[in-house]
């Protein structure tokens, strides 16, 4: 009977044109987050050599609470913490994981999360787990956060107001008003809580983000994560220290979790250094940036999101797997991104630009698109 229920369910998303499956790789990298071409990089390879030769090991053998607390994983948040401002960082195996746990464990019973409707799947996941309240409200629609607290206080909310965005939204590849938001926090004392993601080692001084000016004031959490621009994997938390042993001492994703292997945490200091000391790489995938959103532009009539995600917004589901198999065949690695990661109605194609492509196949590629776009219409 339970084996019917999970067939039922894999059927009904057959038929909606969202079924899921794993898939090698294939073709031109125009899907992953590899946006600065580091997690293939001879640095990052000769990193890996040199901590294996040092004796840096693999596994932690444990949580960080236990024996597992290597002097890696310290060195990488003290960096971690000087290369972007704040006071203190906290380094998790996973940035779901660490949003997971600020949401799950920070904002405290009779608090309020206010969350951009499009947050990253992890911030939902941390509220429901924790014991604020919470509420979504339209994508960067800044007024609404104030109205939102409003009528909370109004309603007689007495705690602290928390409000969730990304720096850099990972499926329309758009930014929200920060300083507009920071005004909002402080007529109102809330915390903020920034999700760094796609942002990091890309955008803002030396790869910092596009918070980096807020960084380190009092009210402010940042989430980098690593498994992206810096090309290993991981996520930081970076935040007052007071919020860092808070999450060491009450954050269950921390506390019972093996900790982050020591060698990933050695490679991904060396990858921190190259953001900090060669901006080349981000010159390089800006330059990129520019002439794709000028091809897009020009051959697609199709306005570009300004940064490294270009999403091509198709509408149906079928109709934007049908597309991006198009572009499969043509050797060009693009996926269709459909609901529920997406909202209803909005399939799209997500293209990442990374430093795996040039110009030359950014210029083909959206000559194939424009192609297929106009046998679909």
């Amino acid at each position: 009977m339970m084996h019917e229920i999970y067939t039922a369910d894999l059927q009904a998303l057959a038929g909606r044109g969202r079924l899921r499956a794993l898939r090698g790789r294939s073709g031109i990298d125009l899907a992953s987050n590899d946006y600065l071409g580091l997690a293939e990089s001879g640095e990052l390879r000769q990193a890996t050599v040199d901590a294996l030769a040092r004796g840096v090991p693999i596994g932690a053998g444990g949580s960080r609470l236990l024996r597992g607390n290597h002097p890696e994983h310290e060195a990488l948040e003290r960096e971690a913490a000087a290369y972007f401002g704040a006071e203190s960082a906290l380094y998790f195996g996973a940035g779901y994981v660490a949003n997971f746990a600020i949401f799950s464990t920070l904002p405290q019973r009779g608090d309020l999360v206010v969350h951009d409707e499009l947050i990253h799947a992890s911030v939902h996941e941390g509220v429901r787990r924790g014991r604020a309240e919470s509420v979504g409200v339209p994508h960067n629609d800044i007024d609404a956060f104030e109205s939102a607290i409003a009528k909370w206080r109004a309603a007689g909310g007495k705690g602290r107001p928390w409000l969730s965005v990304e720096s850099l939204y990972s499926m329309d590849g758009d930014c929200p008003n920060l300083a507009e938001l920071f005004a909002v926090a402080d007529r109102h004392d809330a915390m903020v809580v920034i999700d760094e993601a796609h942002a990091t080692g890309v955008l803002g001084p030396q790869g910092r983000g596009l918070a980096a000016s807020f960084e380190g004031r009092d009210n402010v959490i940042t989430l980098h994560t690593c498994g992206k621009a810096l090309g290993t994997v991981g996520g930081f938390i970076l935040a007052p220290t007071i919020i860092r042993d808070f999450l060491v001492n009450r954050a269950r994703p921390f506390i019972f979790a093996t900790a982050p292997s020591p060698l990933i945490a050695a490679v991904t200091r060396a990858a921190l250094d190259i953001s900090r000391t060669d901006p080349e790489r981000r010159e390089r995938l800006a330059r990129l940036v520019q002439f794709a959103g000028n091809e897009l532009r020009r051959r697609c009539n199709i306005e570009p999101s300004g940064s490294q995600i270009l999403p091509v917004i198709v509408g149906a589901d079928q109709a934007a797997v049908a597309l991006a198999a198009s572009l499969q065949h043509r050797g060009f690695d693009v996926r269709a991104i459909r609901p529920p990661t997406v909202p209803e109605g909005t399939a799209r194609l997500r293209i990442a630009l990374t430093l795996h492509v040039d110009e030359a196949i950014v210029t083909e590629l959206f000559a194939a698109l424009a192609e297929d776009m106009r046998v679909a219409a």
